[in-house]
């Protein structure tokens, strides 16, 4: 009976306390899942309408999409306080408190994001650009708040701080839309020179993405240890950089071995001593 009295008299006095909270824990749950959720899709639908624009480039279309979810995710914190009883002005109150704490913990997540802010007003690079960036190389897939995502050439997914890309050398191969190929072939010291170069210059010439203006460079460059090495230098589209520098390669080392010309390579040579006859 006194076991009965007491658990009466516990849930009488706490009992309220506790169907309030377990109802503002419930309320502050679906408030949550349900806000994460509209602020995904509010970021991917202004993502979505930005990318559609044309006056918008897919870099500014990202980067608003990602700065509209993160402001909606901090808006869904701020109400999960709220449903607990927490008033706006005390939590801004608290937040101004705690604002050099947070600032002196997270100064890596702060510098990104003031990053991106300036990686997005200075436009060092953009959606599908090849960069350098801390010494990573490759694709930009995405610009957001935190970090720069790029695709390798083998399509590994690389994810670059925005603190670190903005600090370093930027080295951006698509940011002009035209490109120097440069390929030096070596030719044996015994072999006609300006055959070489005529060769190099009828390989540039068939090559129709090769442009005539800036006119191709073809001269003897440099006298090595054991070769007379010869640059050529041609302008192409960037897009076509690639393809270009691979075919010229190919196809002069092709001919140089149809005219005869040798492209001398590292070798030893064994001297045998013959001991002398006493």
């Amino acid at each position: 009976m006194n076991d009965t009295f007491n658990a009466e008299a516990l849930w009488e006095t706490y009992g309220p306390s506790i169907l309030s909270f377990g109802a503002k824990a419930v309320g502050a749950l679906i408030v949550l899942i349900v806000g994460l959720r509209v602020a995904s899709w509010l970021g991917n639908l202004v993502r979505t309408q930005a990318l559609k624009r044309e006056d918008i480039d897919d870099t500014l279309g990202n980067f608003f999409g990602s700065i509209v979810r993160w402001a909606m995710t901090a808006a869904v914190f701020i109400t999960v306080l709220q449903v607990f009883g927490v008033p706006a002005t005390s939590f801004a109150a608290v937040l101004g408190a705690l604002t050099l704490a947070i600032g002196l913990s997270m100064q890596g997540a702060l510098g990104n994001i003031a990053s991106g802010v300036m990686i997005m007003i200075f436009r060092p690079y953009k959606l599908g650009d090849f960069v350098e960036i801390a010494g990573e190389s490759g694709t930009i897939k995405d610009i957001n708040l935190f970090q720069t995502v790029m695709a390798t050439p083998d399509n590994v997914k690389v994810m670059v701080p925005n603190s670190q890309a903005i600090d370093g050398v930027i080295s951006n191969y698509s940011g002009y839309d035209r490109r120097r190929v440069d390929v030096t072939f070596g030719i044996d010291y015994d072999d006609d020179m300006d055959k070489a170069i005529d060769i190099i210059k009828r390989v540039i010439a068939t090559d129709d993405r090769i442009l005539k203006d800036p006119e191709p460079f073809v001269k003897v460059v440099n006298l090595g240890d054991s070769s007379v090495d010869i640059a050529s230098r041609s302008w192409v589209r960037s897009e076509d950089y690639w393809d270009v520098k691979f075919h010229i390669t190919k196809t002069v080392k092709t001919a140089f071995d149809r005219e005869g010309i040798s492209i001398p390579y590292p070798h030893q040579v064994e001297i045998q001593k013959t001991a002398a006859n006493d």
